[in-house]
């Protein structure tokens, strides 16, 4: 009889990696279906695009290093990796802005570093922060919520807009940013932010009607799908509570004291809750199991600091959201805090 030992992280069930990599894909359907529900027909063909462009990158790239194609295809890290980025680009961003995220996503994080499981940073989160640097106004570029939009487009629009920049109807992607009242919109973090460096208290941005009854208009209910979707992947312990709890809970502590010290120039801890992709990054981006941390008490960790960064680039920093920096930076430090985290070797002293 013999023993088979490996190093952590280790696998808990009979669950392969295809059935995780599918079990997340499929929990992220409550929180696609509310974006297209606010946002429109661009949301699924940013995503369908995403998704082929990592499956034919993955395909291509492993072809040049002369490694067997489907049975690294099959395993869904691709189409995960595609559908993540898919999900953060904005619904009527240009076509290339989705192929240059994705494939620089599949052959620089993720390939070169050897791999599913040798990658040091989120793959998804590299490609965009790729994008959301080199091109700014398209990656914040988000349209208003059909609520307070004054054109209602179709299916064909939003593919015309993000082939070509302009619908079948001749309007620009920057017109369509407009609300029922003319007004061009930005999203309700980017908003938040620019009335406060001009003089706005936080209760008088947030009087426009870009904002809901909590956080922004629509994206309230968008976090709340995607926390639906965490918590089903909870059930399921496809990923375990101390990441994603961690990222929510300090955020919360860190907004609350900011709202409680200067409530005029910070969002309320229910507003930075309920806004930008924070469930989306706390359940489904901060639990990738090979950037983050390995131990019970690393992963708490990892998450304050997420949740910290979060909070602090949100308030101070040059970007309206911040959870791809946050995570990045945290990646970072996750070897140091594995180290002093690892649980002692039996027999052996701390």
């Amino acid at each position: 009889m013999f023993l088979s030992v490996s190093p952590s992280p280790h696998r808990v069930g009979h669950a392969n990696v295809s059935a995780v990599m599918r079990n997340v894909a499929l929990a992220t359907l409550p929180g696609v279906a509310t974006l297209f529900f606010f946002f429109g027909y661009g949301v699924l063909i940013q995503i369908v695009l995403c998704v082929l462009t990592a499956m034919l990158t993955e395909a291509f790239i492993l072809k040049v290093r002369k490694r067997a194609i489907t049975p690294i295809l099959k395993d869904n890290s691709a189409l995960l990796t595609g559908l993540l980025l898919g999900i953060s680009i904005p619904p009527l961003a240009p076509w290339w802005i989705a192929v240059i995220g994705v494939a620089f996503a599949v052959i620089v994080a993720k390939q070169l570093y050897g791999g599913l499981g040798f990658n040091l940073f989120n793959p998804a989160m590299i490609g965009y922060v790729v994008l959301l640097i080199s091109f700014p106004v398209a990656m914040t570029n988000w349209p208003v919520p059909f609520e307070i939009s004054q054109y209602q487009l179709s299916f064909f629009d939003h593919l015309s807009a993000i082939f070509t920049g302009v619908t079948s109807g001749g309007l620009t992607v920057n017109e369509l940013r407009q609300t029922v009242d003319g007004v061009t919109m930005a999203t309700p973090l980017d908003s938040l932010k620019t009335d406060l460096t001009l003089g706005l208290t936080s209760s008088e941005s947030q009087t426009k009607n870009v904002f809901g009854s909590f956080a922004g208009l629509g994206w309230e209910w968008v976090n709340i799908a995607f926390l639906a979707g965490g918590l089903w992947l909870l059930k399921l312990r496809v990923i375990r509570w101390h990441i994603p709890v961690a990222v929510i809970a300090s955020l919360m502590f860190f907004s609350f004291i900011g709202y409680i010290l200067n409530p005029d120039s910070h969002g309320t801890p229910l507003f930075h809750l309920l806004s930008g992709a924070t469930m989306f990054g706390a359940f489904f981006i901060a639990t990738d199991p090979v950037t983050a941390a390995t131990s019970n008490k690393g992963r708490l960790l990892y998450g304050v600091i997420i949740g910290l960064l979060l909070y602090v680039i949100r308030n101070y920093g040059g970007f309206p959201d911040a959870l791809a920096f946050a995570v990045l930076l945290a990646n970072i430090t996750v070897p140091v805090i594995d180290y002093y985290s690892k649980p002692t070797t039996y027999g052996h002293r701390k």
